[in-house]
């Protein structure tokens, strides 16, 4: 879901990410999609149906608007191939490799801390 354009929020948003790289990175790759489809690209090459059997209860829908707005944020590549039927594969652009490392650091974060909060029984 997008932001409407003349809203508060919006303002917010662009003044935040213009002010902070960090706020600008997150909001590149925030959302529940994102991160699992980069996650999945990190492997390499992937058709659609392939990114949608690996993605549980995304649908094909929210799976097509994501990936045009990562590859409108160059953060993947869409090769189309000259087949019958047409082909059609999935990569993380070389920005988007960049992001790999990003991810892995990510995984380890996150599970440490679901470890933590198991382990302490605290809420957080």
């Amino acid at each position: 879901m997008s932001i409407k354009e003349s809203s508060t929020n919006n303002e917010n948003k662009k003044t935040l990410e213009h002010s902070c790289s960090e706020i600008y990175a997150v909001n590149l790759i925030s959302g529940r999609w994102i991160l699992s489809i980069c996650y999945h690209l990190r492997q390499g090459k992937l058709r659609f149906y392939e990114l949608k059997n690996n993605i549980p209860n995304i649908s094909e829908r929210m799976l097509t608007l994501q990936l045009k707005k990562m590859e409108h944020e160059n953060l993947i590549i869409k090769n189309i191939y000259a087949e019958v039927p047409p082909r059609v594969e999935y990569e993380l652009s070389e920005i988007g490799k960049r992001l790999i490392p990003i991810l892995n650091e990510l995984e380890i974060w996150g599970k440490e801390h679901k470890n933590d909060k198991q382990n302490n029984g605290s809420s957080y």
